[in-house]
């Protein structure tokens, strides 16, 4: 059985994961949310304007935070104190103990680890917190930075679904991997 406890603040070495706030509106227009390609990889549109992002707040993020379910992340970078990306379960499957994550850094912070850092700290909250048995990143079978990154959090590849995704001009597919409960806590023993 899952505990709900909805997004709550996690600190890593370099990152603080917490709910975002209006005030993380213009790091984020500065650092990867107003990139059109950043956007485009990350699979979402982009927004160009601090009004659109006060809605997307308004319309999904912020005001979905009253949800017991709900778990989405702004990543603070600490020496700097802005916001450099996002991570979330995206999808959270209660009836079968599962979510998926999905997450964006931006562009400046990319190939330094960051990445790497907060997915290992939401997965250990999926686990320990709420209590999932399987947790689940896909990327997009061209993304090999993402593949690293996941591979680098100890997430077993499952397989790949041919052209799944329709990217403006062509199919690309999507590579599905996932790590269960009890793998994790083998790689994890303290």
């Amino acid at each position: 059985m899952l505990t709900h406890i909805g997004t709550q603040t996690i600190e890593t070495e370099r990152l603080i994961l917490r709910r975002f706030e209006y005030s993380d509106i213009d790091s984020m227009l500065r650092n990867w949310i107003a990139d059109e390609q950043t956007q485009w990889d990350y699979g979402e549109p982009y927004y160009p304007t601090s009004d659109d992002v006060q809605k997307l707040f308004d319309t999904k993020y912020i005001v979905s935070y009253s949800c017991k379910d709900y778990y989405r992340w702004a990543v603070i970078e600490k020496t700097s104190s802005e916001c450099i990306g996002q991570i979330a379960f995206f999808l959270v499957d209660s009836n079968n103990q599962h979510g998926e994550i999905e997450y964006v850094i931006g562009p400046a912070f990319q190939g330094k680890g960051y990445a790497t850092e907060m997915t290992k700290a939401v997965i250990r909250f999926g686990f320990e917190k709420i209590n999932f048995h399987r947790i689940e990143i896909d990327c997009r079978t061209v993304n090999e930075a993402s593949r690293r990154v996941i591979e680098k959090c100890g997430l077993t590849y499952e397989g790949t679904f041919r052209d799944f995704f329709w990217r403006k001009d062509h199919f690309e597919g999507r590579r599905v991997y996932s790590v269960l409960k009890s793998e994790w806590e083998k790689l994890n023993k303290k």
